[in-house]
């Protein structure tokens, strides 16, 4: 297993009336979990698109809420790949608080494209190489 951790703090403009993190923000949560993930893995997201003509669509999202997140709360985003990818690569988040509590726990499984033929390929082996480290 992967595992990735990135501190984030709550913005006023990410909460919604009541104060708490508005529920439609923790999927770009994950999102920064896992390019932070990519990017301390192999390289930036960016990269992948300039350099290799690769692009991640999400094709799955879940997302199950626990504790509410507040204004100025500093939460964990942590994310982690617990099989080796093949044509699908899944993360799974947890958003933590200060109390080191799981407040949400979510799972996205992505695939990659290649951007010329908008077609689907396999985990690229400059993702594959570094991962398998983790998983013997």
């Amino acid at each position: 297993m992967y595992e990735h951790r990135f501190k984030k703090r709550v913005r006023y403009g990410e909460t919604d009336q009541m104060g708490y993190l508005y529920y439609g923000n923790y999927p770009m949560y994950y999102e920064i979990g896992r390019t932070e993930m990519i990017r301390d893995l192999v390289m930036p997201y960016a990269e992948l698109e300039r350099k290799y003509g690769l692009m991640m669509p999400v094709m799955f999202l879940e997302s199950k809420y626990l504790l509410p997140a507040k204004y100025d709360d500093h939460l964990t985003i942590v994310t982690k790949i617990r099989e080796m990818p093949g044509k699908l690569i899944s993360f799974h988040h947890e958003i933590v608080n200060e109390e080191e509590k799981v407040i949400n726990k979510g799972l996205t499984k992505l695939f990659f494209v290649d951007m010329k033929t908008n077609r689907r390929v396999s985990t690229p082996d400059f993702i594959i190489n570094p991962l398998k480290a983790f998983f013997n």
